[in-house]
């Protein structure tokens, strides 16, 4: 399935960093343009072909959640002009987490847009130094810091216009990974919409995690946290663990409800938690 098939790109890629380069080892998909479409009545991927960035819009602007790289600005900020939103009615800016790969264009999109940049509290120091807190196998890259203009609190509700968006505080990939759940209208339907937070373990160091002592408890937690939420459409950081862009091409091709999978989020807490538990048990102190 797409989320496992996922998994085995993640762990592939960070053997790569390891040794390589880390602009080489990116997969080309996640610098590829990518058509933008609507999943839900206000709300867009405005992403590339293997990196996500949502777009949810509301009659007082526009919220952008993640920016993916760096060298993604121009493609994130023309995907957002192109479904129908000026620059400057983006007017905050929302993460999933302290990764280069999906806060590298922030910088440069807060800059462009002048929207004001939200983020939880455990994340702000590896946002504002541009780097990452956490001790992991692969060569960590560093991206633009960004000033984070406001803290958001777990359970925390991010209003704009008539737009509600809940932060909730799923530590684990990062120290400070929130994921974010809204409702939004589909085609005269209300469906619950989660973003999550990866809970892929991606290259951390389970054991002797000298920057992020608390990472197994922390994992722990997330994952039962995440097995009680319900989602009618997850939309992950990684299109492909959701196979959204497939499913996008389904929805204009006039299937009305594909991105609708409740059984989506249950499937994916139950696989990362096993995959967890198999590489802490594996893992070795430094």
């Amino acid at each position: 399935m797409a989320y496992r098939e996922f998994v085995r790109g993640w762990l592939t890629l960070a053997a790569m960093l390891a040794t390589a380069p880390a602009f080489a080892a990116d997969p080309p998909e996640w610098s590829m343009p990518a058509e933008p479409f609507r999943i839900a009545d206000n709300l867009y991927y405005v992403g590339t072909q293997g990196l996500s960035a949502y777009l949810i819009v509301s009659r007082d602007g526009a919220i952008l959640l993640d920016g993916t790289l760096d060298r993604n600005a121009a493609l994130i900020e023309r995907n957002i002009r192109r479904v129908g939103v000026p620059l400057n009615r983006v007017r905050l800016i929302v993460s999933n987490h302290a990764h280069d790969d999906h806060v590298g264009a922030i910088a440069r999109i807060k800059r462009d847009t002048g929207a004001r940049f939200l983020a939880s509290v455990a994340d702000r120091w590896a946002l504002e130094h541009g780097t990452s807190q956490s001790d992991v196998t692969y060569r960590p890259r560093s991206y633009p810091p960004v000033k984070v203009d406001r803290i958001v609190g777990d359970g925390e509700v991010v209003r704009l216009g008539e737009v509600a968006l809940t932060a909730h505080l799923t530590p684990g990939h990062t120290p400070g990974c929130t994921s974010w759940s809204m409702v939004a209208r589909d085609a005269g339907k209300l469906r619950r919409v989660l973003f999550p937070c990866s809970i892929t373990v991606a290259g951390n160091r389970l054991i002797g995690n000298r920057g992020y002592p608390g990472i197994v408890a922390d994992f722990r937690r997330t994952f039962a946290r995440l097995a009680a939420m319900r989602a009618d459409i997850v939309l992950p950081g990684h299109p492909e663990a959701a196979d959204v862009i497939e499913r996008g091409r389904r929805r204009r091709a006039g299937q009305a409800d594909a991105f609708v999978d409740p059984a989506l989020l249950p499937r994916m807490v139950t696989e990362q938690r096993a995959a967890f538990e198999a590489e802490l048990a594996q893992a070795k102190p430094r």
